[in-house]
């Protein structure tokens, strides 16, 4: 079985939201496929005892119906781009209802709003839970407010641009092989270029591998790094034998350095192990720093959605 080629997009009416829709339309105009927009919405609950008469009459038709206006500015925002459309309003939990919807898709998009400072740490519940816990691969589209006018810094927070270069963390381990793979599909996709990124922290005392000695060759260890990567980037992109990918070997983490590249980039791919129980609630630290300060969007990919897609596919 093979799941629809459809794009699941979370809405809520607010800038950000609109933001990620814009960049499901171009990609689901790019590959040709339609795209899905869900509001969900969950009614507050209330105790007895902090009511004053004890007693309250929740009557959810004037949030349904906002809801239902979220989705129709949604239709009029996208019928210009001609990209097929279906809309849906559910009840319940904005994370819980796309995480259990991208079952049924093969990429989900939600936006963030990414304000900076402090608040930059602290993603939204759907941004942060759905890359965790997705049946399929996630793009997190960060919303920056623009500046006024009379900023010569001002950012165009609300334009998406197309997708022209691309950026891939590569470890050598079995996730960031799947992000690789995923990230060799999208450069595909948009005709993009790709970069695949290694990192080894050794300067400055710090990182990881601090432990080692000092007489340690640095050169070496980057050769020895470099060696690995094209082992894997020439195997997984021998399926795609017209893309060119790039590799760069470079001092520092790979969170820093994808962050790094972010701001050059129009989409950044990391992988994640996806583990369940507690520790599944978060995403790994690389992709959470990726997350919290990239300047692009981010595609994340578990081990666990690529498993699921991998046996649909074969089955």
């Amino acid at each position: 079985m093979t799941r629809p080629e459809v794009v699941l997009v979370g809405v809520d009416g607010s800038a950000a939201s609109l933001h990620a829709l814009d960049w499901a339309a171009a990609y689901a105009g790019r590959v040709g496929w339609s795209l899905h927009a869900v509001c969900s919405y969950s009614l507050p609950s209330f105790t007895a005892a902090s009511l004053d008469g004890g007693y309250a009459a929740l009557d959810d038709t004037a949030i349904a119906e906002g809801a239902k206006a979220v989705l129709a500015e949604v239709q009029t925002r996208i019928a210009p781009t001609g990209v097929p459309i279906e809309t849906s309003v559910a009840t319940g939990d904005a994370a819980g209802v796309l995480v259990e919807l991208s079952a049924e898709h093969c990429l989900a998009v939600v936006g963030t709003r990414g304000r900076g400072g402090f608040t930059e740490r602290l993603l939204g519940t759907v941004s942060s839970a759905l890359p965790a816990h997705a049946h399929c691969p996630t793009v997190v589209v960060p919303y920056r407010e623009p500046a006024g006018d009379d900023d010569p810094e001002r950012r165009d927070g609300d334009t998406v641009h197309e997708v022209r270069r691309i950026v891939v963390g590569v470890d050598g381990s079995p996730t960031a092989e799947v992000a690789l793979r995923h990230a060799v599909e999208q450069a595909s996709a948009w005709g993009a270029e790709l970069v695949a990124v290694a990192g080894v922290p050794l300067g400055s005392g710090a990182g990881v591998l601090a432990w080692l000695p000092s007489q340690i060759d640095h050169e070496q260890v980057l050769a020895d790094v470099k060696a690995g990567l094209d082992v894997i980037v020439d195997r997984v992109g021998a399926e795609h034998p017209e893309l060119t990918i790039k590799r760069h070997v470079l001092d520092g983490s790979g969170a820093e350095l994808l962050t790094e590249f972010s701001a050059a980039s129009d989409l950044v791919v990391v992988g994640s192990r996806g583990r369940g129980g507690f520790r599944g609630l978060l995403l790994g630290s690389t992709s959470q720093a990726v997350l919290h300060h990239s300047k692009c969007p981010v595609l994340v990919v578990t081990r666990k959605c690529d498993e699921e897609l991998q046996a649909e596919s074969a089955a």
